[in-house]
């Protein structure tokens, strides 16, 4: 037996080489042949990995889908009244074309407008009454279902969604008392009461009236000329909206197709091409347009959650133009003829709701001092959408001087009984006074956001509450009787 570990054994056993034969190259530079790359070799399948039994199952998902906030629900329900009011455009339903007032020119004024429900009915609404209507009370539905009946939230978006319903419903009945019915119903008339109840609007509207007609125009100062263009205006508001504004850009255009001297929107004011403006005008479209309108509108969009105040349902006309009127007053742009012109629409509507006819209106706005274009325009924004022969105008107009009242006092009020903070959210977006409180208590949660421009006496308030102090304080101050002392004095020194 050989012995364990001899040369013979070992030499039956050769060492395998590191490198196989057929891997080392020859030679240097010569052919190598490169070994074949391994076959791929597919991952295990799940089921080769985890036997069926040791699967977990999937639980179905919840049919109401995932949880949502308080404020996703507001967001998403507010995102369907914005949506839902898009092809809603009032004033655009109730214009009149040029040859309207050709035609009553040509009748040299004598002759009623040719403008019925069956001349409305050649306006196309853009939606289909039916439909729209449905889907804004199926809305106010869902929010009373998500929300709750209580929800303070809920029973602005509530009233706003039923508020564009009737807006519908007004549209669908131009040219008939039914619309006058639903104009009366979402702007409200002369004959409302203020809140005291005891004074009407028209009340007020008489007042005014009595005061405003004495003032002698010439005694107050020179006439303020009227000889800036449109396109000279426009540029001059983009300069100063530019600076008020910033980064959110406000475009200001002339526009031949607007009725009235100016227009704003969203985003954007238009004047009117051809009108001609003064230096006084323009200071008072900066605040009424700029400051109010424009400015509420992109608070409004600027909401995540209370989107709807980017929109303005009629509850919230009194406000937006009133507070537009106020800004005028506070700020000591406007002047005795502009203040007549407000006053003297809300007497117009008053007259139209008790029977006068477009012609009767129309004459009354003559003797009142306006020249014929002015009369027909002023005649035509109380008649359009409405009864020719009287008893069935468009309401909206009284709103303003019911605004200025109202804005007042809730300002006033807000001082004296020590919640100035209130009076920012008048700005927060499209809003009426019910809904301030409301929405001024939901900023901790999220659901407001403060409204980023405001003008500049109501960023501080030091100003306006003096203003309102003394304003309180005047009031209380011997009324009649102080009064009456002053006037023998003027009368005697006459």
């Amino acid at each position: 037996m050989a012995e364990k570990g001899s040369a013979a054994e070992k030499a039956e056993k050769p060492v395998a080489p590191i490198i196989a034969e057929k891997e080392r190259p020859s030679k240097p530079g010569a052919n190598t042949k490169i070994p074949a790359a391994p076959a791929s070799v597919p991952p295990p399948a799940l089921d080769d990995l985890v036997q069926t039994g040791e699967r977990p199952s999937l639980p179905p998902l919840p049919a109401a889908g995932p949880w949502r906030s308080y404020k996703e629900l507001v967001s998403s329900l507010a995102a369907r009244i914005v949506e839902g009011q898009k092809p809603l455009r009032v004033l655009q339903s109730i214009r009149w074309d040029n040859s309207v007032e050709e035609q009553f020119v040509k009748s040299r004024y004598r002759e009623l407008p040719k403008v019925d429900a069956a001349w409305y009915a050649s306006i196309d609404l853009g939606f289909d009454p039916r439909a729209k209507t449905e889907e804004f009370e199926g809305i106010a539905k869902d929010i009373d279902a998500m929300l709750g009946e209580e929800d303070a939230i809920g029973a602005i978006m509530t009233e706003t969604a039923l508020q564009y319903r009737d807006v519908v419903r007004m549209l669908a009945a131009r040219g008939t008392p039914h619309f006058y019915a639903y104009s009366r119903k979402l702007y409200g008339s002369p004959k409302d009461k203020f809140p005291d109840g005891k004074h009407t609007v028209r009340d007020l509207g008489h007042v005014l009236y009595e005061i405003l007609t004495k003032i002698d125009d010439k005694s107050l100062g020179p006439p303020d000329a009227r000889d800036i263009s449109a396109e000279d205006a426009a540029r001059e508001l983009n300069t100063r909206f530019a600076l008020y504004f910033g980064d959110n850009a406000v475009r200001v255009t002339a526009d031949d197709t607007i009725i009235s001297d100016a227009a704003a929107g969203s985003d954007y004011v238009k004047v009117r091409t051809g009108a001609l403006f003064s230096a006084r005008d323009i200071d008072i479209l900066e605040a009424h347009e700029g400051w109010v309108h424009v400015a509420t509108s992109i608070n409004g969009q600027q909401q995540a959650v209370a989107k709807w105040l980017a929109k303005g349902p009629p509850r919230t006309t009194a406000v937006q133009e009133g507070l537009a009127a106020l800004l005028e007053i506070f700020t000591f742009r406007t002047h005795p003829r502009r203040a007549r012109r407000l006053n003297d629409r809300v007497l117009a509507v008053d007259k139209a709701e008790d029977g006068a006819s477009f012609l009767q209106v129309f004459d009354w706005f003559r003797t009142e001092g306006y020249d014929e274009e002015e009369c027909f325009h002023n005649t035509r924004r109380i008649f359009r959408g409405g009864v020719m022969e009287g008893g069935a105008p468009f309401t909206k107009d009284a709103c303003y001087c019911k605004g200025i009242v109202l804005n007042y006092a809730f300002i006033r009020s807000a001082i004296e009984h020590n919640h100035p903070e209130l009076i920012p959210f008048l700005f927060v977006g499209k809003v009426a006074h019910e809904d301030v409180p409301v929405l001024a208590r939901r900023v901790a949660d999220g659901v407001v956001r403060p409204p980023q421009y405001l003008p500049p006496f109501f960023r501080d308030l030091n100003g306006l509450a003096i203003w309102m102090a003394y304003s309180t304080f005047f009031t209380r101050l011997g009324g009649e009787a102080i009064s009456d002392y002053y006037a023998k004095l003027f009368a005697r020194a006459g």
